[in-house]
């Protein structure tokens, strides 16, 4: 286990959840990601920190780093753990009806490379993570196949923001319409560049590189997070 997943642990236990899955729940998070990033499967970075932070009343840049931050006039801030009093409530039974949900797009069986027709084909809807809960037009895919294995399994649910821009290394949902008037192929993928004369991806399963027209492109959207819902 990383020293960032630890702390993690830790600042879960402290805040009163005696099991990864209470704060999942709690969270409103997928709870196999949520173990991921407690037990060092996957880091969590600066977004989800800030998340956690807010529910387990420690400072996020402690859980990322483990150091102290420093406040302007001030001696260093305490990480909020070993101050903290007990909690002042108790945990109930979820609520059931409240927050958001966003559709989640695929098909059962998906191409050579994993890709699905994005034809508008809701499979079904998916209570949105807190940190997609209030991104416009944010939704999720089913991943078809294993081309991205072991990063991306067959069935696993990708969480989409698509206002967030992407980066090389980043992973991504790219429509790709091939027909002028056909629907768009959807591909799961990591980004490597996008240009004026391309878009390049990389696929793990077999290892594979895909090169698109740039013409053809017609969307590149960041997956922010992912797991079995």
């Amino acid at each position: 286990m990383s020293e960032r997943a630890e702390r993690l642990r830790q600042a879960r236990i402290r805040a009163g959840y005696q099991f990864a899955s209470d704060a999942a729940n709690a969270l409103g998070m997928v709870a196999s990601t949520y173990r991921a990033h407690e037990n060092g499967q996957n880091e969590f970075e600066h977004s989800e920190a800030e998340v956690y932070g807010r529910k387990f009343n420690v400072d996020p840049y402690w859980l990322l780093s483990g150091k102290e931050r420093q406040m302007a006039g001030e001696g260093a801030a305490p990480p909020g753990i070993t101050d903290a009093g007990p909690p002042n409530g108790t945990i109930v039974d979820n609520l059931i009806g409240q927050g958001k949900k966003i559709p989640v797009f695929g098909q059962a069986v998906g191409g050579v490379d994993g890709e699905f027709i994005m034809n508008g084909n809701v499979l079904y809807e998916v209570m949105a993570p807190p940190i997609l809960a209030e991104v416009s037009g944010a939704y999720a895919v089913s991943v078809s196949g294993d081309s991205m294995s072991p990063r991306y399994e067959d069935g696993e649910i990708c969480f989409v923001d698509p206002t967030r821009p992407v980066r090389r290394g980043d992973y991504v949902v790219a429509q790709i319409r091939l027909e002028e008037d056909g629907a768009p192929l959807a591909y799961v993928k990591r980004f490597v560049r996008h240009n004026t004369s391309e878009l390049v991806l990389e696929q793990f399963n077999p290892p594979k590189v895909l090169r698109f027209d740039a013409h053809t492109v017609h969307s590149v959207h960041y997956i922010a997070l992912a797991g079995n819902a």
